[in-house]
Parts: C-alpha cells; sequence; structure tokens
C-alpha cells in the first residue's frame, strides 16, 4: 500500500534553475544511517520532513505497552506532514530508517511562504494529507477487527483490490508480525491455516488470493 507521491519528485531539484522553487529557499538536509531512529514518537514537529532517499519504518507504542508496526515508508514521501499544522504537533509514531537515508528539513515558517507564492505546492500538500486521513480510517478499521486471521483477510483484500488476486508483499513475518502487533509465531500459524484451507497461497514475499468469499467471512 506504499504509494510513492510523484509530486514530491521536485524536491530533488532544489539546487536546479527548472526546480520551480525560490532561490532562497530555507532547508537543511540531513543524512541517516540503516537502523538510525530519526523522531521518537512524542518528538516536536515544527518543519516539513521529506524523506528524499532511503526507507523508513513507522511504529507506535500501544496503551499496553507493545510496539506496532504502522508502515513502511519509501522515498520520497513527507513524514507526517499534517502534524506540521496541528495545535499538538508532535510526531504520533517512531521513524527508524530501514536504509540510508535522507531528509529534508523545511521550517514551518518557509512552508507557509511555499503555499503563499505556489498554489500548485500548497494543493498537493493538502492532497496528500487527505490520502493519508483515508490510509489511517482503513488502518483503524483494522485494529477494529477481532481476531488475527481477520486482521490478515482485511489486510489481503485491500491489497487485491489494489493490485489484484497476485501481489507481492514488501515485508518479511517479523515485519508484517509488527505490522498486526502480534507475536511472529503467531502470524506464521494463522498464515498456515489459511494456506491449509486453500484461502491463499503464498511464495516468498508473493501472495495469491484464491477465495475472496472465504476472506470477507473473517472479517468479524
Amino acid at each position: 500500500m506504499n504509494k510513492i507521491d510523484p509530486e514530491w519528485n521536485n524536491f530533488h531539484k532544489i539546487n536546479e534553475d527548472d526546480s520551480g522553487f525560490p532561490a532562497d529557499l530555507k532547508y537543511n538536509i540531513r543524512i541517516y544511517k540503516k537502523n538510525e531512529l530519526i523522531f521518537r514518537q512524542g518528538d516536536l514537529c515544527d518543519a516539513l520532513n521529506i524523506l528524499m532517499s532511503g526507507s523508513v519504518k513507522t511504529e507506535m507504542i500501544t496503551e499496553n505497552g507493545n510496539l506496532m508496526g504502522i508502515e513502511i515508508i519509501k522515498a520520497p514521501r513527507p513524514l507526517a506532514p499534517a502534524f506540521l499544522f496541528s495545535n499538538n504537533n508532535r510526531f504520533p509514531v517512531d521513524v527508524t530508517t530501514l536504509e540510508d537515508a535522507e531528509v529534508l528539513i523545511i521550517p514551518k515558517a518557509e512552508v507557509i511562504r511555499l503555499m503563499s507564492i505556489q498554489p500548485d505546492f500548497m494543493q498537493q500538500f493538502l492532497t496528500h494529507n487527505a490520502n493519508r486521513t483515508q490510509f489511517l480510517t482503513n488502518r483503524l478499521q483494522l485494529l477494529s477487527i477481532k481476531t488475527l486471521k481477520g486482521k490478515i483477510a482485511h489486510f489481503l483484500l485491500e491489497q487485491a483490490a489494489e493490485h489484484g488476486n497476485t501481489f507481492t508483499i514488501n515485508r518479511n513475518q517479523t515485519e508484517l508480525a509488527d505490522f498486526f502487533g502480534v507475536a511472529r509465531p503467531s502470524l506464521a500459524r494463522s498464515l498456515s491455516e489459511m494456506i491449509q484451507e486453500g484461502v491463499i497461497i503464498i511464495n516468498k514475499k508473493e501472495y495469491i488470493v484464491l477465495n475472496n468469499k472465504s476472506l470477507r467471512d473473517l472479517l468479524v
């Protein structure tokens, strides 16, 4: 489900004459190594942070102290941009690199200036945040499902709706277990049962949905 937003590609041209950005734009660039923590849940979000290269994972500490994986983000993508203008402008998740990464940092005042002189940038910013709202709505639906098999079914049906009944999931079982907030053996057992029941086929990271109705029946 990690769509790359093409509108953020222009930031790669930020030092070029054809970038479309003002020459006096204030920004910083930070380089992070693999497995480095970029932001901790609760850190202040006072700038627009755009992942320019690499990939990161976002995780949230739940009320019972468990670490729940939220998503994997690949460049180019902003990191929690909606929270920049929130009254409680704190990062809702931990953000950790999965590989070496580069982050472009634009102060809030500069973001407001960009919006005032570049309507296209403002529209892209608003559209991205609206799309993220849809993602979070789907995530809440997933969390509301009581059984692990139901959560897996919801996730697989989402993938099938977007990519067809054969698709690739770029997460290993440990990462998937974090995404569902369960132990890896529990996830492996549920997937194995679904394979034995003839609902899905798994070949490494390739998944094939054989019975959509059976998946929908699990959404309880």
